[in-house]
């Protein structure tokens, strides 16, 4: 094996760990954080990272262009889907009364539900 191949191997085996550890570091925030708006943003922000950070350092280790198109898709739909089902989760939390509103900076969905009705 080359010395190129097995720098490429070592950096997709540490971009795999560090990955890894995002995503755990997430998982703790998850159930750690005391309201549901917390626990969106810890279930979003690190598992996203982690999440293209693992799946670069799978990339590098496969190198084979079918391989390479399907991680691609994987972390293009993540990205889209993740975030937004995090959005629609702290939106329905809000909705139900399941937020505490004096914790709140700025609460601007307030000003379009009351505009709706």
């Amino acid at each position: 094996m080359s010395s190129w191949l097995q720098i490429v191997d070592t950096a997709g085996a540490v971009l795999l760990l560090i990955g890894a550890a995002i995503c755990l570091l997430g998982v703790i925030g998850m159930l750690r954080l005391p309201d549901v708006l917390s626990r969106s943003h810890a279930a979003t922000k690190p598992q996203s990272l982690g999440m293209l950070l693992v799946l670069a350092g799978v990339a590098l280790r496969l190198r084979s262009g079918m391989d390479l198109a399907t991680l691609a898709l994987i972390a293009f739909f993540q990205l889209m889907t993740g975030p937004v089902a995090a959005h629609l989760v702290a939106r329905s939390a809000y909705r139900t009364g399941q937020i505490d509103h004096g914790e709140l900076l700025f609460d601007e969905l307030d000003e379009q539900l009351t505009e709706e009705s």
